[in-house]
């Protein structure tokens, strides 16, 4: 997807789409950069790199824009805006997308479902493919065949000096072992080759809410079918205040999952239920916010090893802000953890707890409710997923032998640490 002629826009303050391209998912974030590069080619972003360095300027690097901090977005600086990028490839007879940088899931879905074809992503469809895998990327498939970054094949790759290079498991396998799970700490990936998998179109999904004083039973027996639950099934639990909801998300033919759904029903007593068949492509975008960008977002996450009686009676003393459970496990755990970057693959459940708010003088209070909410957790946690670290030390996602590789690696590809702007790991330097 490389190509040689420059196309190369460069958007300052007051010119059209300016303030379009600077505005990312979390309304919180109104950052001014100096420049926005929107790039159309791998030359682009090469360019925009050397652009930077020659004028000294902080580099923040957009694809989807949904990171909860707005790290895509730099003050007075060059912000490298890949979603002119979106090209996406499909070759059905190898099983492979070739996807550019900038591309959003949605149409990663939507090309690989015209053949019956998906690999991992993540739930929401205007979410970047690159800050979602280069984080890991959890989705619905993840059970079945592991996360977004264990199915890239190869990845091309900007680097701090505006060099390009190709990784893959055989060629710079540092490199790859690093991009499966580390972030955007080692240069702009503008290309991405995926593994795709035979899932054909239907899916279903299952909630069940029930008597809110059942809440700690019915959470004690979630957890314990979920040990032994199949590997298309995903099993999701909300808790809002003294409301429980549990169910599952399936990827394969509904009619094979009618005995977990009649065990969801005797977890306890049913008040409502909502069952529903629906396309793959239905499933990846339910979940998508058509005006989030208008909300102020917060967030707080934690990975769990294993879910305690004690934890579940914390869980429960929720002050009625929006708090989630998603497993793990599954193809996620038969990837040896010293395999990829990625860490922390005996997880689980993955705990988030989040908010959405529209006035400014609510910051403080939303901010507050969510950090008491999960610090009432962190004495259960077993390290946080890296796309939901928030302001927090990059040692929860990575333990101290893999984060020294990672300084390792970042020594040789970003020594300056020109790429800082992301859950960030500093060079030794």
């Amino acid at each position: 997807m490389t190509t040689t002629t420059l196309t190369l826009e460069l958007l300052h303050p007051g010119e059209p789409g300016y303030d379009e391209a600077r505005t990312v998912w979390n309304a919180m974030i109104d950052r001014r950069p100096a420049v926005i590069a929107r790039c159309h080619s791998t030359t682009d972003v090469a360019a925009a790199v050397r652009f930077a360095a020659a004028r000294d300027l902080e580099v923040g690097v957009r694809c989807g824009g949904h990171n909860i901090a707005g790290l895509a977005v730099p003050d007075a600086g060059l912000m490298i805006d890949l979603t002119p990028m979106n090209q996406v490839r499909i070759d059905p007879d190898q099983r492979l997308a070739h996807v550019q940088g900038g591309a959003l899931l949605g149409e990663l879905d939507r090309a690989a479902q015209q053949h019956g074809l998906a690999t991992t992503a993540g739930n929401v469809s205007h979410t970047g493919v690159g800050g979602l895998t280069l984080g890991g990327g959890m989705g619905w498939l993840a059970r079945q065949y592991g996360l977004a970054c264990d199915n890239v094949v190869s990845y091309e790759l900007v680097t701090a000096t505006g060099d390009v290079v190709t990784a893959t498991a055989t060629h710079n396998a540092d490199l790859f072992w690093g991009l499966r799970g580390g972030g955007g700490n080692f240069g702009i990936v503008t290309s991405f080759e995926f593994r795709l998998h035979h899932i054909g179109t239907r899916t279903l999904v299952a909630d069940f809410t029930y008597r809110t004083d059942q809440a700690f039973a019915v959470l004690r027996a979630w957890r314990d079918l979920n040990a032994t639950a199949p590997r298309q099934a995903t099993f999701t639990a909300g808790i809002r205040g003294t409301e429980v909801t549990a169910g599952f998300v399936w990827v394969g033919d509904p009619a094979d999952c009618s005995d977990l759904i009649e065990a969801f029903r005797s977890l306890g007593t049913v008040v409502a239920e909502s069952i529903e068949e629906m396309p793959y492509l239905t499933l990846q975008s339910r979940d998508d916010s058509v005006q989030g960008h208008r909300f102020r977002r917060y967030w707080k996450g934690h990975y769990f090893k294993s879910l305690p009686d004690e934890a579940i009676h914390a869980l429960l003393r929720n002050p009625g802000i929006g708090a989630s459970l998603q497993a793990y496990g599954g193809a996620i755990a038969d990837i040896a953890d010293e395999e990829a970057a990625f860490s922390h693959r005996d997880t689980q459940f993955e705990f988030v707890t989040a908010t959405r708010w529209q006035d400014p003088a609510d910051d403080s209070d939303q901010i507050a409710t969510v950090r008491a909410y999960a610090a009432t957790l962190e004495a259960y946690a077993g390290g946080a997923y890296l796309n939901t670290l928030n302001g927090e030390s990059i040692n929860r996602a990575f333990p101290p032998a893999k984060l020294a590789r990672l300084t390792e690696l970042k020594n040789t590809y970003d020594p300056a640490n020109v790429f800082h702007l992301n859950q960030n790991i500093r060079p030794s330097a």
